[in-house]
């Protein structure tokens, strides 16, 4: 053996690392969406939620990532630590799938000429072809996923090649016969050296993949390999279980210490059940025999399949077990929507959709909060309230606290995103924050203006106070379309925006009139006046921010426009558009209409002869 011999191993074992960390990437972030759904309509079978993370796993390539993501939904309380047992149990069987890709390598040695097909060296140049072909030559929205997904499947494969054909000459030189010889011989090496590994590459799919390429050599045996295995599987769970206790709640860390709890029981039951089976002389056949890469993918799927069986009616004893082991804090503050915070979990940021889907909630809540405020500080302006006040200020520290961690939380998963569609729905999020946060300030804006008139004892007129009940119910009208534009991606609820933003501009010129009239004939004091006009203004913004967020909503859906949004808001304006022109004149002449409505019934004659009859478009 030379140096160069060393090299080759090295550099086969880095791309074939390589490869399976950019499969696993281009798996997770693909199934991402499904998995996001599964997860949150998981039920409380057992049976159900093990064959869930068993597909899961089997499809993201990744028991780790399953049990991280596991963890985080049962911190944010999506799911209980008792639902999510069988998932733990799921992902470790799970993962025994990635082994059974990597047996293919026995197709080298034996085979017929149909199955020479799947050699990998016939596999590997095939992979990356095909894979840079869907990445440079196809522009379909899917194409680069499923690209880098074969890509990594290609790359695997030939590091694997390379590590085989390095092994050859181990083989020859006879090292690797001499280092299995001695873990055969002492179980304890091989498992400390399992798990050593396991924990160092963060991967029981790529340790016992080393293992396999190991074997083409045909120095390893049954032996000699079994306490490797074993210890691959402890070093794996106590890498997840790190993860899932960085920053976690207490049931989060409950799901780590499960999976280890699992692990350490599944290692004692094998270690014990092949020494007596082996001392009883039931494994003397192919005790010493050579195992090639079937053979320890098959093992690895027995061990963990028969552990998972028999260890299934121990899964509530497991579950008392992380109770005692990691208790509950005590005295700790509990906010308002500290469950809805801890759903911000790093642990999301290797499945996109879920961090998004997390994101979403909270923006729902704070556009939710938001709203409500206007309608409370509104409201103080007809009779002041020191509760709805209160409930204000409130909700306003609750607001801010969410949109900080929101904003925080949307630039660290900035850097895991590499999806252009992911990298929209950022964009569009990070926007949502900011606006909807706007929407508070103008609310608290508001109920300032309402505090300034009750502590000087001042109210507004009869009049102001009809116009303002008017454009109350247009703000609303507005924020109802918003709410329904933002939450189910609705372009039509989008599109009722602009006209009726176009309307509050409208009545605001038009209550400015009608507010310096009241001035000039003296029905309307310095104070009042002054506060009158802020709260035109504030009202102003909040159809302002409906606004961007109706046309947010139909750039995002509507690809044709995402770049020109400011042309489209003033083709809009220009009076081109037939459809926003009559919803505009229908609502100009609702709103309008109303409030004649309403001030003929107050008494207050001549009331809105300002700009009611104006009804083209001329903006």
């Amino acid at each position: 053996m030379s140096i160069f011999n060393l090299i080759t191993l090295l550099g086969g074992l880095a791309m074939f690392l390589y490869g399976m960390r950019i499969m696993g990437d281009g798996l997770k972030e693909s199934s991402s969406g499904p998995l996001k759904k599964a997860l949150e309509q998981l039920t409380s079978t057992r049976l159900k939620s093990f064959l869930l993370g068993f597909v899961m796993t089997a499809v993201i390539q990744s028991s780790t990532a399953t049990i991280v993501i596991t963890s985080g939904l049962v911190g944010a309380g999506i799911i209980s630590l008792r639902q999510s047992l069988g998932i733990i149990i799921g992902a470790n069987v799970g993962t025994t799938v990635t082994g059974q890709i990597i047996r293919l390598l026995d197709i080298n040695s034996t085979g017929t000429s149909f199955l020479q097909i799947f050699k990998p060296s016939t596999l590997a140049p095939v992979a990356l072809v095909i894979g840079i072909i869907l990445i440079m030559g196809l522009k379909s929205k899917n194409s680069g996923k499923i690209g880098q997904i074969v890509i990594g499947f290609g790359i695997l494969f030939s590091g694997l090649l390379n590590m085989t054909d390095a092994v050859d000459s181990l083989a020859e030189s006879g090292i690797i016969e001499s280092l299995f010889a001695v873990l055969g011989n002492n179980p304890f090496i091989g498992y400390v050296i399992g798990a050593g590994v396991a924990f160092v590459l963060q991967s029981s799919s790529a340790s016992i993949g080393i293992l396999q390429a190991f074997s083409m050599s045909g120095a390893l045996s049954f032996g000699a390999i079994y306490a490797v295995l074993v210890g691959i599987y402890l070093g794996d769970c106590v890498t997840t279980a790190i993860v899932c206790n960085i920053g976690a709640k207490p049931n989060a860390k409950r799901v780590g210490i499960v999976n280890i709890l699992f692990n350490l029981s599944k290692s004692a039951l094998i270690l014990i059940a092949v020494t007596v089976i082996h001392k009883l002389g039931f494994l003397d056949g192919f005790w010493d025999k050579a195992i090639y890469s079937g053979g320890i993918a098959n093992t690895n799927t027995i061990f963990n399949l028969a552990c998972a069986v028999l260890l299934f009616p121990a899964l509530g004893l497991f579950e008392k077990l992380s109770y005692k082991l990691v208790k509950e804090k005590k005295n700790a503050e509990s906010g308002k929507y500290d469950e809805l915070l801890d759903a911000l979990s790093p642990v999301f940021f290797s499945t996109p959709a879920i961090a998004f889907g997390r994101c979403y909630d909270a923006l729902c809540v704070v556009f939710d909060m938001s709203r409500h405020n206007i309608d409370r500080a509104i409201g103080t302006l007809y009779t002041y309230d020191e509760k709805a006040v209160a409930r204000i200020t409130e909700e306003e520290n609750y607001i801010d606290a969410m949109t900080d961690r929101l904003s925080n939380y949307l630039v660290q998963l900035s850097s895991h995103i590499s999806d252009a569609e992911h990298s929209e729905m950022m964009n569009h999020y990070y926007s949502a924050v900011t606006e909807f946060e706007r929407l508070n300030d103008h609310a608290v804006n508001i109920t300032e203006i309402a505090t300034l008139l009750n502590d000087n004892q001042a109210t507004f007129s009869s009049y102001a106070l009809t116009e303002i009940h008017v454009m109350h119910e247009l703000i609303d009208t507005i924020l109802s379309h918003s709410e329904k534009a933002f939450k189910e991606k609705d372009i039509e609820a989008a599109r009722h925006i602009e006209p009726l933003e176009e309307v509050v501009d409208d009545l605001v010129n038009a209550f400015k009139e009608n507010h310096l009239a009241r001035l000039k004939n003296g029905d309307c004091q310095i104070l009042t006046g002054t506060e009158f006009l802020n709260l035109l203004s504030e009202v102003e913004r909040i159809s302002d921010v409906c606004s961007n967020i109706g046309v947010a909503t139909i750039a995002r859906m509507t690809p044709g426009i995402k770049h020109q949004v400011h042309e489209y808001i003033s083709t809009l304006h220009t009076g081109v558009d037939d459809r926003f022109n009559s919803e505009y004149r229908d609502a100009h002449d609702k709103y309008f209409g109303l409030l004649e409505e309403r001030l003929s019934q107050s008494g207050d004659v001549g009331a809105a002869d300002s700009d009611v009859g104006n009804l083209e478009v001329s903006h």
